[in-house]
């Protein structure tokens, strides 16, 4: 009779645990920009392309990309390289080079964005020194954009800095970002890695 109580206050425990399981779901996800992030680059035209055949130099080039979006690679001529990824154009050459070369290995490397200079930029904007359009480089955040445009001013309500980022369907997207939790605390929780066409506004705080 002593395990009654016992039993008692276990079943008690797991419907308290389960209500507060129930509690949990409903609530809604920490919306993460990095899921939208852009993971894939479209060559263009003007773009310089490193294309690497191992152990076959002399069909090794580097080439920019024509007016017609195509490059020239020795042995099979043309090949459309623009609108595609780099791993595209790699495989097509690929299976055009296996006429003449037994399994050939080939690696395409982009040296040179021209084509999307512009649209690759983060701009930042508001209550910072010096606002500013940057060139887009991988692994960049919130915070390289912003120390890049000089900090934040003594006018600046930097708990409101916001990052916006268009989506695919063309629908533009804020997210929150505590600047004043990155800058003085060190807290990187919202210090989200940037995109191409991303803009990070930190406002001017209310008087």
């Amino acid at each position: 009779m002593k395990l009654l109580p016992v039993l008692f206050a276990v079943c008690v425990s797991a419907l308290l645990t389960a209500c507060a399981t129930g509690r949990g779901s409903t609530e809604a996800p920490k919306i993460d920009p990095t899921a939208q992030a852009v993971t894939t680059y479209k060559i263009g035209v003007d773009d310089q392309l490193q294309v690497t055949v191992w152990q076959n130099q002399d069909l090794s080039v580097s080439v920019p990309v024509r007016p017609d979006g195509k490059i020239t690679v020795p042995l099979i001529g043309d090949v459309v390289a623009g609108g595609k990824t780099p791993e595209e154009v790699a495989a097509e050459i690929k299976d055009k080079l296996q006429s003449y070369v037994r399994d050939p290995q080939v690696a395409v490397i982009l040296t040179a964005l021209r084509s999307h200079e512009y649209l690759s930029r983060v701009r930042v904007t508001g209550a910072v020194r010096t606002p500013v359009s940057l060139p887009y480089r991988q692994g960049m955040t919130v915070l390289d954009a912003v120390l890049a445009a000089g900090g934040t001013t003594e006018f600046a309500a930097p708990d409101r800095t916001e990052l916006y980022r268009e989506g695919k369907d063309g629908v533009t997207t804020p997210y929150a970002v505590r600047l004043d939790k990155v800058l003085q605390k060190g807290d990187l929780a919202t210090n989200y890695p940037v995109q191409p066409g991303d803009v990070v506004t930190v406002p001017m705080r209310s008087f």
